[in-house]
């Protein structure tokens, strides 16, 4: 048996039928490009290296992947699978036993390729039984081996019923491969170099040639289209949140949520409908989040209440806490335990101290707030100078009356009370009364303008 494990990813292809500027394998599911999530259940591995073809959008494609294990090989003509693998031979260790992959099926599980590297052949083929086998190259089985793979257009009616076909995903040893590979020809329709033709010059030179078959035809879908695309993404969607399920996390609806990085969760965990979870987001024990919210690389403590139609960005809530609804949360911001905030309060950058509350209709940006302090709606934080960002400072038990703005830098001692309809520019001592608007008037016997 071989020593070491090499990887061969086929990801030349431009993916036409899409009709993007973008290349195929830079497709995003789930949030990340197709071909990143091959390569991360590829590295899983271990492997000894990574080989990744590449051809359209060559450049895009590498300033993507920054890991040393990678090693690129360009296929700067493409002239079929088999001749993608041909650019590739010369970087093979001879005593390696080599994984071939394709950069555009990218929901391929670790299990999976385990199970085809540890079939006992010379070459193994990754099958799949195809509920609708159209387009398909029918796997032709004597016995256990497998004697050709047969295209859709070359196939007789009795070989078009065949419901196994071939997923494109092979392991065969370096030497063996390069023993095979030069027998290829390209006396086919497309005028290529394919792959495929190794099976028929494996047997012709008495190789065992192995299927090993997976039950998820999903898993190894190609993706050439975006209703492909779309297809995958809903599999992988179904896929991940049936694992949080599994894991005790009650979603109202499972088909409608997504997920675009990685969701940790506590116990009692519920999610409502529509939310979107982005990166790292971590999400503690009795929380509930409420429907069409977007949470984003945030950190949401134990009996949290995130209502709906809240966003959080780049925030850490700590226990106890509600958030929303129709919320803001921007990056930096830090809501210590028993914090309130709620309905159209935007919030950025600053930390909110235990027990505090901003009801309604406020901005706070670059602000440090201590504990038990209540922010009156309609009251802002003016942090930005058209230059420069400035910090307004409250202290512990403060209360801030409606429509009020705080003119950084600014800072209210603790215990005090801004009047309703101030504007704050100077420091507020402790325990004090700070009261700057303008003196109120009244005109006795007006008469407004009539019309003429």
């Amino acid at each position: 048996m071989q020593n070491t494990i090499e990887i061969c990813i086929l990801a030349a292809g431009m993916g036409t039928r899409m009709k993007s500027s973008k290349p195929k394998m830079l497709q995003p599911i789930a949030g990340k490009p197709m071909l990143l999530h091959l390569l991360d259940t590829a590295a899983e591995l271990n492997p000894d290296r990574i080989h990744i073809v590449i051809g359209s959008g060559a450049d895009n494609v590498k300033s993507l992947v920054s890991r040393q294990e990678v090693n690129w090989v360009l296929q700067a003509e493409q002239k079929g699978t088999g001749h993608a693998v041909m650019q590739a031979m010369p970087e093979f260790s001879s005593s390696s036993k080599v994984l071939i992959l394709l950069g555009d099926a990218p929901l391929l599980r670790r299990c999976t390729m385990e199970k085809l590297l540890s079939e006992e052949c010379d070459l193994g083929v990754l099958t799949v039984d195809q509920p609708e086998p159209s387009n398909y190259g029918r796997i032709i089985r004597n016995g256990q081996q497998i004697i050709a793979i047969v295209e859709e257009r070359d196939a007789n009616k009795e070989q078009r019923g065949i419901r196994e076909i071939n997923t494109g995903v092979m392991v065969a040893s370096a030497r063996q491969l390069q023993e095979w590979l030069p027998h290829i020809e390209t006396d086919n329709d497309q005028e290529e170099y394919l792959l495929t033709d190794i099976v028929k010059i494996a047997n012709q030179l008495g190789a065992i040639v192995r299927g090993v078959k997976t039950q998820d035809h999903q898993e190894v879908q190609g993706i050439n289209t975006f209703a492909q695309l779309a297809s995958a993404e809903r599999h992988y969607q179904q896929m991940t949140v049936r694992g949080l399920m599994d894991q005790g996390v009650h979603f109202v609806d499972p088909n409608r949520v997504t997920l675009r990085g990685k969701l940790l969760t506590g116990q009692d965990v519920s999610i409502d409908v529509n939310c979107i979870f982005e990166n790292d987001v971590s999400l503690g024990d009795n929380v509930q989040v409420g429907a069409n919210c977007h949470i984003r690389d945030s950190q949401i403590g134990n009996n949290a209440v995130i209502k709906p139609n809240t966003i959080i960005d780049g925030a850490v809530i700590e226990n106890d806490c509600s958030v929303g609804p129709f919320a803001r949360i921007r990056p930096g911001t830090i809501l210590e335990d028993k914090v309130a905030v709620g309905n159209f309060v935007e919030i950025k950058k600053s930390t909110l101290g235990r027990g505090t509350k901003s009801s309604h209709l406020t901005y706070l940006g670059d602000s440090v707030i201590g504990e038990e302090v209540n922010i009156g709606a309609g009251t802002i934080t003016c942090n930005y100078d058209g230059v420069n960002k400035h910090v307004t400072e409250i202290g512990d038990n403060v209360f801030v009356g409606s429509n009020t703005a705080l003119v950084a830098p600014v800072t209210i001692g603790e215990g005090s009370t801004i009047a309703a309809g101030s504007t704050i520019t100077k420091e507020v001592s402790d325990k004090s009364l700070a009261i700057a608007r303008g003196r109120q008037k009244n005109l006795r016997h007006w008469k407004g303008p009539r019309s003429k």
